[in-house]
């Protein structure tokens, strides 16, 4: 029953968020595909898939950064009681644990067609990569934005079989959304990220953390519209992206630098956005 528990803690499978925020750009990628190739049973299909691949792929992705930031995690008073950093299980038993998660999911990955088999093992290095950027740039979220929205790609090219600047429209979008959140995420731990010499844009952006917020909404609404624009469909469809919009400017509202509970709250709050714009990009298929 221990090692369950410690399982849990290493996969985070008690904290939804995690695998949520990397499901819904899957989720927006299918939807969008799903716009140019109206096949109910296959995109129902998907939707499963990609959802039990975010799943396992989050789980991988936590014990791996969670063995990468080991020595980094025992110096922060929020995560210095994690399983591999407080030594409640071994490196080489966590590593094990990857592997058997990363070839679960390659299993879900094969029932895809060839492109987005090679999309998603490309991704892969993208997913590996990013638990080092902190050390080198200030830009980590630009990178976990990169690597988390991934999926909108490969949900596309799952129905449609090809690639096309669509899907790129909103995989940009999704990576300033991602900016955007992760920076407000990081303001919980800014002071001991400083410390211990970690980088990132809720450090760089320290002094006024909501205009940089602020300003990667805006670019992700802006790359939506080029997008809804460039697909020429019926303007009064555009009125159905207003709660999402709404929901990214009230986080902005909600978090406050001096209040780590605030800053939570507010990034948990993107599942709630993530969902609103799943709903807006689905009814442009439907209607």
């Amino acid at each position: 029953m221990e090692k369950f528990y410690i399982f849990i803690q290493l996969t985070r499978l008690n904290k939804p968020i995690g695998f949520l925020l990397l499901f819904w750009p899957c989720a927006w990628g299918l939807s969008l595909g799903y716009y140019f190739n109206n096949t109910n049973l296959l995109y129902l299909k998907y939707i499963i898939l990609f959802f039990l691949g975010s799943v396992l792929m989050r789980s991988a992705g936590c014990i791996f950064n969670d063995i990468a930031d080991k020595d980094f995690d025992k110096k922060v008073e929020r995560t210095k009681d994690r399983p591999i950093a407080s030594g409640k299980i071994s490196v080489l038993e966590s590593f094990i644990y990857v592997i058997l998660l990363c070839l679960l999911s390659l299993l879900i990955l094969l029932q895809f067609n060839k492109l987005t088999i090679v999309l998603g093992i490309s991704s892969m290095i993208l997913a590996f990569a990013y638990p080092f950027m902190k050390r080198i740039t200030y830009w980590p979220q630009l990178f976990l934005g990169i690597t988390f929205n991934w999926g909108i790609i490969m949900g596309w090219s799952a129905l449609t079989n090809n690639i096309s600047i669509e899907p790129f429209l909103l995989y940009a979008a999704a990576i300033f959304w991602t900016l955007g959140y992760d920076t407000i995420y990081g303001l919980q731990d800014i002071h001991d990220d400083e410390i211990i010499g970690i980088k990132s844009t809720s450090i760089k952006f320290k002094n006024n953390p909501k205009v940089f917020v602020a300003s990667c909404y805006c670019l992700c609404v802006l790359f939506i519209l080029i997008m809804f624009f460039m697909m020429e469909i019926n303007k009064y469809i555009l009125f159905f992206c207003i709660p999402f919009v709404t929901s990214l400017f009230y986080q902005i509202k909600m978090f406050n630098i001096q209040n780590a509970k605030s800053c939570l709250a507010a990034f948990k709050f993107n599942n709630f956005s993530g969902f609103l714009n799943f709903i807006f990009i689905l009814l442009i298929g439907v209607l």
